[in-house]
């Protein structure tokens, strides 16, 4: 005889429960491992193309669900409680998040700028310390932002209104399971099918004729195409799934970053003779992207530096005294001890400064510093994070990078490494809270996820440094390829190389291009703040716009469509969309993802790949 679901409410515990016994199962976090484990490589997947990871709390939530529900229609096992489902989703999300510790941009800046590469069980090592970092600063963050200022966190929130609706109608997430599983088996199949060349780009051609010009002439080409841009259709689908999560505004911003850049400036930059073409029927990213970066990494960066600068308010909030409502570290009275919260804290600066000083040759004192401006960083990333949805990992990173080029202007590892500290703690800090956001709102005692977080990114970090060295083993000729843009490892080292080099490195015209690039993403970034929100829906996102200039036209396209797409859904079929939209999207992200890593390990393993 089956037992039903649970009908808990996740504003508070059910009477008689108690969620401290409740929660914590081995199932629970054995569960979360393995599917935080799978996600971890999916986020690995879509950050190397992108730059940038995709929430899994929700996703983690309903595949945890609905897994045991589907074995408890065995009659051998119950369904997991609201308690043990929440410490799975936290587990999950946690180990999915591991990519942000610094696989998908500082990690492969260093081994291209240097030739320095970790080990597996080093590079474990190395992500692991850092996610310790933001999992301690959580702990101390989370009785002020959640129980005190009972900060939005609206990631958290909706995760947990998720947990509410699948304890209230089990049967809708079975429906949600089975489209999540669809979703990315189609998607799936289409990689397949790319990959053995039955599927093709649909090249885009015909929109303007070939061009010429006395930098093409020099080097023998006739003219530019269409083709020579990149200009064309994706046949693989995670890219449409991608732009229908981030929705119109970023889809529209990136279509008109990918016009300005490479329909535009790219042409006139090859003609010119700025850069060198490539042959004459390929592509020609790689040539391309050498010298759009720079406008573009400036639109990105000073773009997120401004956003930043604008949560003043949030940042003065973080540092005030405590009988202000400050959300300074402290510990939890009655959860963590206050001895053991500062043992933590000196342990886990301990272990970072260690690692930086034996795995790079940061001098101790350096080292140190990172680590305290890690905490102060991590701090505001939380609130702004809480208030506004967005983490902001790009203005942490940069901040970080620029005070080290100060202070250590030629030592890439220094400049690097102790940023990645920075902004993956920051980042990790940040997806913490909005778990436990959700742990508040069904009541749970917050001690079992701040276990699941451990466990979870342990095991995110066993899997996704194993993926990554599979998947990635030379970034030198891998990344920054039309294949792999890795628009966050070009960010990051282009950064750390202009420091390292001076200005006098750049290709010609790449200074005027950076100026314009850093006045227009400060502009777009004091317009979405300043304008009325009737007014700034309209501002593009300057992050995306410049993303665009990063990554191969075929991507921005396929992120364009995919946020139309997303739009037309929400007009044609509002309920579906606002319930499975992200569901669906999810799945075709995971099946494109897992299918692109088996794949890349059989190449491995049949001795042709890498």
């Amino acid at each position: 005889m089956t037992t039903p679901p649970s009908t808990e409410s996740p504003d508070t515990p059910a009477t008689g429960v108690n969620p401290s016994k409740a929660q914590l199962t081995l199932r629970a976090i054995l569960t979360g491992m393995v599917f935080g484990s799978i996600l971890s490589l999916c986020n690995l997947y879509v950050g190397l193309k992108i730059g940038w990871g995709i929430g899994m709390s929700l996703t983690a939530a309903l595949l945890a669900f609905g897994l045991w529900q589907i074995l408890q229609q065995t009659g051998r096992c119950r369904g997991l409680s609201i308690y043990e489902t929440n410490i799975s989703q936290t587990t999950a999300s946690a180990a999915a998040s591991i990519a942000a510790a610094g696989l998908i941009a500082p990690i492969p800046a260093l081994t291209i700028l240097t030739g320095q590469s970790l080990t597996w069980p080093l590079l474990v090592l190395w992500t692991f310390s850092v996610c310790l970092v933001g999992i301690v600063v959580s702990v101390g963050l989370r009785k002020q932002l959640i129980e005190t200022e009972n900060l939005p966190f609206p990631s958290g929130f909706a995760t947990g209104k998720t947990l509410q609706e699948l304890y209230s109608h089990g049967r809708d997430a079975i429906v949600r399971l089975q489209l999540l599983g669809g979703m990315a088996a189609v998607s799936a199949a289409v990689k397949f099918g790319e990959h053995f060349d039955l599927i093709k780009r649909i090249p885009i051609t015909g929109w303007f004729n070939a061009r010429s010009g006395g930098g093409l002439e020099k080097a023998g080409v006739a003219g530019i195409t269409p083709t020579n841009l990149g200009f064309s259709i994706e046949p693989t689908l995670m890219m449409y799934g991608v732009g229908a999560i981030v929705g119109p505004r970023v889809g529209l911003s990136v279509l008109l970053g990918v016009i300005t850049s490479w329909a535009i400036l790219a042409p006139i930059a090859f003609e010119a003779g700025w850069i060198k073409p490539g042959q004459p029927g390929a592509s020609w990213y790689e040539e391309g992207v050498a010298w759009l970066i720079w406008p573009g990494v400036a639109i990105m960066v000073t773009a997120s530096l401004t956003s930043f600068a604008f949560s003043w308010k949030s940042i003065l909030n973080t540092f005030r005294p405590a009988s202000t409502g400050s959300a300074t570290l402290q510990t939890e009275t009655g959860i963590i001890p206050k001895k053991w919260y500062i043992g933590a804290l000196v342990a886990v600066t301990a272990l970072s400064v260690i690692l930086q000083t034996v795995l790079f040759g940061i001098t101790p004192w350096l080292a140190t510093l990172g680590v305290l401006l890690t905490f102060m960083l991590a701090l505001v990333a939380a609130r702004v994070s809480g208030e506004v949805n967005v983490t902001p990992v790009t203005a942490m990173g940069k901040v970080t990078q620029l005070t080290f080029a100060i202070i250590s202007p030629a030592n890439p590892a220094s400049n690097l490494m102790v940023a990645n500290v920075t902004g993956g703690s920051a980042a990790l800090c940040a997806d913490m809270m909005h778990d436990l956001k959700t742990g508040k709102m069904i009541g749970a005692d917050p001690r079992p996820q701040y276990i699941g977080q451990i466990c979870g990114v342990f095991a995110g970090a066993l899997v996704g440094c194993a993926g990554y060295l599979i998947l990635i083993p030379n970034p030198a000729e891998q990344l920054l390829t039309e294949q792999w843009p890795a628009p966050s490892v070009n960010v990051w080292m282009s950064v750390a190389r202009l420091f390292m080099e001076g200005l006098d490195a750049l290709p010609p015209y790449a200074v005027e291009g950076m100026t314009i690039g850093a006045c227009v993403g400060i502009l777009l970034a004091i317009g979405d703040k300043l304008l009325p929100a009737k007014a700034a829906r309209f501002v593009p996102s300057g992050p995306s716009l410049g993303l665009a200039f990063l990554i191969s036209p075929a991507i921005s396209l396929a992120l364009f469509l995919g946020s139309m797409a997303s739009v037309v859904a929400h007009k044609v079929a509002p309920n579906w969309s606002a319930k499975l939209l992200i569901i669906a999207a999810s799945g075709i992200i995971a099946g494109e993802s897992l299918s692109g890593m088996f794949l890349a390990l059989i190449e491995i393993l049949s001795g042709s790949g890498g």
